[in-house]
């Protein structure tokens, strides 16, 4: 089965979310700059990504103060494919 893709989601997301799995160990926490020397997107992409994926509930925060961030339940289910394009619909 194919991911879903939707119009707000890039390239760049993909990595995102692929890092924070970290498949076959344990799911990372991470802030923007530890997720931009593990991928190939500058920080400033990192930091818009992050928050777009938020926004569409495959990433949240571990901890706000610091800036740290996990992937979502949701975030998982849509890189395993178990969500199709209208459920990653941004709200």
């Amino acid at each position: 089965m194919r991911r879903p893709r939707v119009d707000w989601m890039t390239r760049g997301d993909d990595a995102i979310l692929e890092f924070l799995l970290n498949e076959g160990n344990r799911p990372l926490i991470a802030n923007p700059s530890t997720v931009e020397e593990n991928i190939d997107y500058k920080i400033s992409h990192v930091r818009c990504r992050l928050r777009a994926l938020q926004d569409g509930g495959l990433v949240e925060y571990y901890d706000e103060e610091r800036g740290l961030y996990r992937i979502s339940e949701r975030g998982r289910a849509s890189l395993e494919a178990e969500l199709d394009a209208e459920d990653l619909k941004s709200s």
